[in-house]
């Protein structure tokens, strides 16, 4: 067996599943270990490789996440909620590095991920890109330069099969933004506006939302003064570049203690 650092993938049969075992067979770096989809899935028991349509990789689909976490260094995980939850008391069990790109959280789902990170590694992001968490970065410190007269708008769009909405990335950068003006983004969030809805509150994090074709992520930060805007914007063109996050946070994370991280840990920003 290859000394490479084992790595599960769950829901392998998805977009960003098949881009992350592409990615992590062609990193050099780590391996495919295990692979794992929902019970009844018709992937379930063959091969992986062949699943894909491609050569035989000796890696079983399996819809056991324990049985493929157990002989796995590490877990990446980009499916949903619910099944986020499971994965990370199982990842826990088996002292997996989790990393979690699922996105459209409860934040009584995020608080729940809380116990397992105390036997694993758990690395958490809206946005697994080295572009995104700049841009979380740079939104906080201008947030930080100007006051609540500076109105805090943030526009997302996403390709039309998105469940979740505002996006993950979009309540990362509402987050950084409340950071930088010391203020809590749940208490002054703005979404959803439709009909006669009223003056904008002052302070206020308004969310916009686009759904629509193959858009893979593009987002928009808008501090609007009076008589004078900044735009900050990050835009995906290949969904490569958050498998590429999610495989550096996997193997960051190897040399790590347990507990909670996010990408901004792992590039050391």
């Amino acid at each position: 067996m290859s000394d490479l650092p084992g790595i599960t993938i769950t829901g392998v049969s998805g977009r960003m599943g098949r881009m992350l075992v592409q990615t992590v067979a062609a990193s050099g770096k780590a391996r495919i270990a295990g692979a794992v989809e929902r019970a009844g899935h018709d992937w379930i028991g063959r091969d992986l490789g062949e699943a894909l349509g491609g050569a035989p990789m000796g890696v079983i689909v399996t819809a056991d996440p324990l049985e493929a976490f157990a002989v796995s260094q590490a877990v990446i995980d980009f499916t949903a909620p619910v099944a986020t939850l499971g994965f990370a008391k199982l990842a826990a069990q088996a002292r997996a590095v989790h990393v979690i790109g699922t996105t459209g959280f409860e934040a009584e789902e995020i608080a729940a991920l809380e116990p397992a990170s105390r036997h694993s590694v758990q690395i958490r992001a809206g946005n697994m890109s080295l572009g995104v968490n700049l841009l979380t970065l740079l939104t906080k410190k201008v947030a930080q330069a100007l006051d609540a007269d500076w109105d805090v708008e943030i526009v997302e769009a996403h390709h039309n099969r998105k469940v979740d909405a505002p996006s993950g990335t979009a309540l990362m950068l509402g987050e950084a933004a409340a950071e930088g003006r010391g203020i809590s983004l749940s208490e002054n969030r703005e979404s959803g506006r439709d009909g006669i809805t009223g003056a904008r509150k002052h302070g206020a994090i308004g969310f916009s939302s686009i759904r629509g074709g193959d858009i893979v992520g593009e987002h928009d930060v808008i501090f609007a003064g009076m008589g004078e805007r900044i735009v900050l914007r990050h835009v995906a063109t290949d969904r490569a570049i958050f498998a590429r996050g999610a495989l550096k946070a996997a193997l960051w994370g190897l040399d790590q203690k347990p507990g909670q991280y996010d990408m901004i840990d792992v590039l050391g920003l």
